[in-house]
């Protein structure tokens, strides 16, 4: 009995060595198909779904506040390349996955990060995203960041932008497997990623090139942090509308990324401060500079970026983007390529961020009084390189104003306060909570209309617009946003007064005032 039944075991032992060595003949292993994926670069096409495994997961993160003209953005139906969702919302549809710690589902293996890159057809550029990612400060080569403009007066821009050193970025390679160079993204991988474009330093390129995978014997770090972060360059960082580029971005690839709450920002360039910061800690869950840790840093979850250069705000002023703005009802009852609710739902974030959107009332308008916020240009220290003096585009912009008063002050078909727009010297939650109290905003060619995006719907806008600073921006994200505009057109910039007080006439009469 006992010899029959070690006859059975040794045919046992047999049958399974021979299922093991049929198994790794003729399927590769986890290693090898890495391999493979690392040097040749793994493109795929692949449901949203499958990307979204980690959405339900949780933090300690800001929550995302409710949002009336919110929707969905990981639609079944892929978002059609050039549609005003592809420009505004979740055009991200060509996933590359580059480096995978589990490519064979079911096999029970895990082990090391992961790296993978959503491509827009429509932007050109990718929204990155990685696992078990390390950041050595040490290796970036740039300014310190955060300080106090007057202690870094004339400080070139050159020192606040990051140069990488070889392994400055690091993943945990899965199954400690590094092959070749070790870098993530090949040159040609690279260009299919993240073109050049017109943007002559690229840092988000340039982090790529310096990602590198690592054995587990290498991923060192110093300190975890387990919540999502994004890497965020910013470039004119002092300017309001190319920071309302970047914070776009960041909602955008917050949201294209299905992250349960609002996540962390790391600065990776060595800009001073800037009136922009109350901004940036009120949208976020935290904001820090990458120069300001100590050591090498882990991220559980990490995110890149596109520049600003990259959004539809940006793009929209070289290029034509036939898109209007509407109210979310009207494109649930009636979508169309080329209507957007995208800006109207980040406007509301905007506000939001900072506690002003509670109770808000779709049509707003104030039944005892219409606000008209006359935006002013001000002489301030914007940064390091700055003068401390803003070039005038309005040259008789006082006198306008004391016209606009005395108008106001004789109107009788309604009550019209004008109101002193001093943006340079107040603090931002003040300059939302002006914006969003106007029914209408007038002000000179200059970045502080970028503000028209948080405005409520409904509100007008008026530009006055010098000859030598005749651009498109703020008609332009006045039909994104759905927002009535009318621009007076100088000659030179010296604007005539009853022709600005005659447009504001009409503009009161069509609000019913």
């Amino acid at each position: 009995m006992a010899m029959k039944l070690k006859g059975f075991l040794l045919i046992l032992a047999a049958f399974n060595l021979y299922i093991l060595c049929y198994y790794f003949v003729h399927f590769p292993t986890s290693n090898e198909k890495f391999l493979h994926k690392a040097s040749m670069g793994w493109i795929q096409e692949l449901p949203r779904a499958e990307h979204d495994g980690h959405k339900s997961s949780s933090f300690d993160g800001k929550p995302w506040p409710e949002l009336p003209s919110y929707m969905p953005w990981h639609n079944p139906v892929k978002a059609k390349a050039g549609s005003c969702e592809a420009y505004f919302g979740n055009g991200f549809n060509r996933i590359y996955r580059l480096l995978d710690n589990n490519p064979y589902k079911g096999r029970n293996l895990s082990g090391g990060g992961s790296f993978n890159c959503f491509y827009s057809e429509t932007l050109d550029t990718s929204i990155c995203e990685g696992k078990r990612m390390a950041m050595f400060p040490e290796r970036i080569g740039m300014s310190r960041g955060g300080e106090d403009v007057e202690a870094v007066l004339g400080r070139e821009e050159e020192a606040e932008l990051p140069k990488y050193s070889e392994g400055a970025f690091r993943i945990e390679a899965p199954f400690d497997h590094v092959t070749g160079d070790g870098r993530v993204v090949s040159d040609e991988l690279l260009n299919q990623i993240m073109p050049q474009g017109a943007v002559h330093t690229h840092t988000m390129r340039s982090l790529l090139q310096a990602l590198h995978l690592v054995p587990s014997a290498d991923f060192v770090c110093d300190q975890w942090i387990e919540e999502p972060t994004l890497l965020i360059t910013r470039f004119e960082y002092a300017n309001i509308f190319h920071t309302y580029t970047d914070w776009y971005n960041s909602y955008v690839t917050s949201r294209v990324a299905a992250l349960p709450k609002r996540p962390r920002v790391v600065f990776v360039d060595g800009h001073c401060k800037s009136p922009m910061d109350d901004a940036w800690e009120a949208l976020f869950t935290s904001v820090a500079y990458a120069k300001h840790f100590s050591g090498p840093v882990c991220f559980r979850h990490v995110l890149l970026t596109p520049l600003g250069y990259e959004t539809a705000l940006f793009k929209g002023l070289t290029e034509s983007i036939p898109c209007y703005g509407c109210s979310v009802s009207e494109l649930k009852q009636k979508p169309e390529d080329r209507k957007t609710a995208r800006l109207v739902e980040y406007g509301e974030m905007f506000r939001a961020a900072f506690g002003l959107l509670s109770g808000e009332n779709k049509n707003f308008r104030s039944t005892s009084v219409h606000n008209v916020l006359f935006m002013r240009r001000e002489h301030y220290l914007a940064h390091p390189r700055h003068g401390g003096k803003v070039e005038s585009r309005l040259r008789n912009e006082e006198e306008v104003l004391d016209a606009l008063q005395k108008w106001a002050s004789s109107y009788s078909k309604c009550k019209v306060k004008i109101v002193n727009g001093l943006f340079a010297h107040m603090a931002m939650i003040d300059q939302v909570r002006a914006v969003q109290a106007a029914s209408v905003i007038v002000g000179a060619h200059g970045a502080a209309l970028t503000h028209i995006i948080s405005a409520r719907p409904g509100t007008v806008v008026l530009e006055i617009i010098s000859s030598f600073y005749r651009r498109p921006h703020f008609a332009l994200i006045s039909q994104w946003t759905g927002l009535e505009y009318h621009a007076i057109n100088l000659e030179g910039s010296v604007a005539k007064i009853p022709e600005v007080v005659e447009a504001l006439s009409g503009i009161m009469k069509s609000l019913l005032c």
